[in-house]
């Protein structure tokens, strides 16, 4: 019996069909199905580079674009108007000088710097300028305004009150008399002072800067008041007196009729 059965099993054996592909081999190296798998994964692989590198390109670009400036760029808003401002007398000498000390100089810049402190304040681009400033070589502006006081000595009891002169040879004088009338007004009406307009000299109207600045920038030259019977308005009531050149020149500078300034 035992012999029967060993010839079975062996015939079992026998009869089991050939492998299709030999067994050492990993199982795929004689499939055609391994190699349509190969296949497949080499292809995904390389799409997967290709794709890679289209967005490596698309991030390089983007990047090179903004360095080179293609990005969208915020816009810029218009630049504020520049206005130069000369301390009468700043940086050369001390003016006319009262018995008791005071400067002319003294009185100029004070007005001169907390007049540019206001318009700076109020968006305006402002040069505080000395009397010979190099900066006035072809300097320009939206407009120049130089800034003195008249004599410190007793003249007579008419000697109160301001001048306003531009350029006898002014390049563009229907600015520069918009600028006077403007100043006029609102100095004016701010100090209470009457304006000399007979009393203003060729010191004024040939006054050195209108001759260095560029042609084209509209220029004016004030004389505040008199140091001696209007000293308590040019220190204690300065005030006044700044109030009334920013109102004159805002006037001049945003187009307001020569009554004053726009509104605030």
């Amino acid at each position: 019996m035992k012999p029967m059965v060993r010839a079975r099993k062996e015939n079992r054996r026998r009869s089991r069909p050939p492998m299709a592909y030999p067994r050492g081999s990993g199982g795929a190296a004689g499939s055609p199905w391994g190699g349509l798998g190969i296949l497949t994964g080499l292809a995904l692989l390389l799409s997967g580079l290709v794709g890679g590198w289209w967005i490596y390109r698309a991030i390089s670009a983007s990047g090179a674009g903004r360095e080179a400036g293609w990005a969208p760029q915020p816009t810029a808003s218009p630049r504020a108007p520049r206005v130069g401002l000369v301390a009468g007398h700043l940086g050369h000498d001390s003016g006319a000088v009262c018995a008791d000390g005071l400067t002319e100089v003294e009185v100029n810049t004070a007005i001169a710097r907390e007049v540019a402190r206001r318009l700076e304040a109020m968006g305006y681009i402002v040069d505080v300028l000395e009397e010979f400033d190099e900066r006035l070589q072809g300097y320009r502006a939206a407009a120049l305004l130089s800034i003195h006081a008249d004599s410190c000595e007793y003249i007579n009891e008419q000697a109160t009150g301001f001048k306003v002169a531009r350029a006898q040879a002014d390049a563009v004088p229907e600015q520069s008399d918009r600028l006077v009338a403007c100043l006029v007004a609102a100095y004016g009406r701010r100090t209470g002072l009457r304006f000399h307009a007979n009393s203003i000299t060729y010191d004024m109207t040939d006054y050195h800067a209108f001759r260095e600045i560029a042609p084209e920038t509209p220029a004016a030259i004030i004389e505040t008041g008199f140091l001696y019977l209007d000293r308590d308005l040019l220190t204690r009531g300065r005030e006044r007196v700044v109030e009334g050149i920013v109102e004159g020149l805002r006037c001049f500078l945003e187009g307001g009729a020569s009554g004053g300034a726009p509104g605030p």
